[in-house]
C-alpha cells in the first residue's frame, strides 16, 4: 500500500511549530547566558573602572581613611601634571614604547612568515626536532635570562639602546608567531601550491599572493599576541635600559612607586594611558583577531 505523504501546509504548520517551540524553551537559556555574560563583564570590568577613578583623585582623596569609589571632585589636571614630572619623561617613554614594540612585531614577523612557511610545507630532517626547539624557547623568559642579555648586550656595545630591547622582544615572541601560523599554513592543502605553480608561479609570489591572503587571520592573531607581549614587557628593559627617556611605559611606571610614598593617581593616569593604544588595536582588527582564534574549530 502507498503511503501518502503529509501536505505541504502541513509541513509548514509542524515547522513553525517547532521554531516557535524552540524559540520559546532558548529563551530562558538566552537571559541566563545575558546575566552571566553581564556578571563576567562587570568584574573584568570593576578594576579598570577603579583605577579610572582613582586617575582623577587626588592623593588626599586616595589616602583617605574613609575612601570612595566615585571622586567628590574630579581632578582632570592629573592627566596634564603626570606628563610634566621631572623624573619621568612620559612622552620619551611612550616614544619609546611605541617603536620597541612595532619593530619587534614586524622583526618577528620577517622571520616568522618565512619560516613558518618552509616548515608547512616541507618535509626535511631534522624538521620535528627544530619545532621542538622553536617551541622549547617559550620555557625561557626575560626574567630568568636578565643577567645573561646583559652581559651579551654589554659585550655587543648595545647596552641602553632600544636595538637591544628589539631583539630581546623579538627573540621571545618568536617561537609563538612560528607554531601559529605554521599551523594555518599546513591547514592550506598543498594542491593550491602546485595548481599555482603549475600556472607559472615563482614559490615567492605562491607565498605572497596565495598563501599570505589564506592565512592572513592567523597573521593578524600573531600581530596582535606580539605588540601586546612586547608593550607589556618589563623585567629586560628594566635591566637593559638605564636612561629614563629609552624605557618604556610599563618601567616608566615604577618610577611613581617610592618607598615611603606613592602617587596613585599618576600610576592610574599612566596606566590609562599604557592601555589606550592596545585597546585601540584590538578594536581595529577584532574581526580578524576572532576569525583567527577560531579557525579550525568548526569542519
Amino acid at each position: 500500500m502507498a503511503v501518502l505523504a503529509p501536505a505541504p501546509g502541513l509541513r509548514k504548520t509542524d515547522a513553525r511549530r517547532a521554531h516557535y517551540t524552540e524559540d520559546q524553551v532558548s529563551l530562558p537559556r538566552m537571559l541566563l547566558r545575558m546575566a552571566a555574560g553581564l556578571v563576567v563583564l562587570v568584574v573584568f570590568l570593576l578594576p579598570y573602572a577603579i583605577m579610572f577613578f582613582g586617575s582623577v583623585k587626588t592623593k588626599a582623596q586616595i589616602r583617605s581613611v574613609d575612601p570612595t569609589y566615585f571622586p567628590t571632585e574630579w581632578h582632570w589636571e592629573n592627566y596634564v601634571t603626570m606628563w610634566s614630572t621631572p623624573e619621568t619623561p612620559l612622552v620619551q617613554n611612550l616614544i619609546s614604547t611605541i617603536v620597541i614594540s612595532v619593530f619587534a612585531t614586524l622583526l618577528v614577523l620577517a622571520v616568522a612568515l618565512p619560516a613558518a612557511y618552509y616548515t608547512a610545507r616541507f618535509r626535511f630532517p631534522g624538521r620535528m626536532v627544530f619545532l621542538f626547539l622553536v617551541i622549547v624557547t617559550q620555557m625561557l623568559q626575560p626574567a630568568v635570562l636578565t643577567s645573561g642579555l646583559f652581559r651579551q648586550f654589554l659585550a655587543l656595545d648595545l647596552i641602553d639602546t632600544w636595538a637591544a630591547m628589539i631583539l630581546v622582544n623579538a627573540a621571545f615572541n618568536l617561537s609563538f608567531a612560528v607554531w601559529i601560523m605554521h599551523s594555518f599554513f599546513a591547514g592550506i592543502p598543498k594542491e593550491v601550491d602546485e595548481a599555482a605553480q603549475i600556472d607559472g608561479a615563482s614559490r615567492l609570489t605562491v607565498l605572497f599572493r596565495i598563501s599570505l591572503p589564506l592565512v592572513w587571520p592567523g597573521i593578524v592573531t600573531a600581530i596582535v599576541f606580539t605588540f601586546v607581549a612586547c608593550w607589556n614587557e618589563f623585567a629586560a628593559s628594566l635591566v637593559i635600559l638605564s636612561t629614563a627617556g629609552n624605557q618604556p611605559l610599563a618601567v616608566a611606571l615604577t618610577k611613581f612607586v617610592g618607598q615611603y610614598e606613592t602617587s596613585w593617581h599618576y600610576v592610574f593616569g599612566v596606566s590609562i594611558v599604557a592601555i589606550i593604544p592596545v585597546v585601540v588595536l584590538f578594536m581595529l582588527i577584532e574581526k580578524r583577531l576572532v576569525g583567527g582564534l577560531t579557525t579550525g574549530s568548526v569542519k
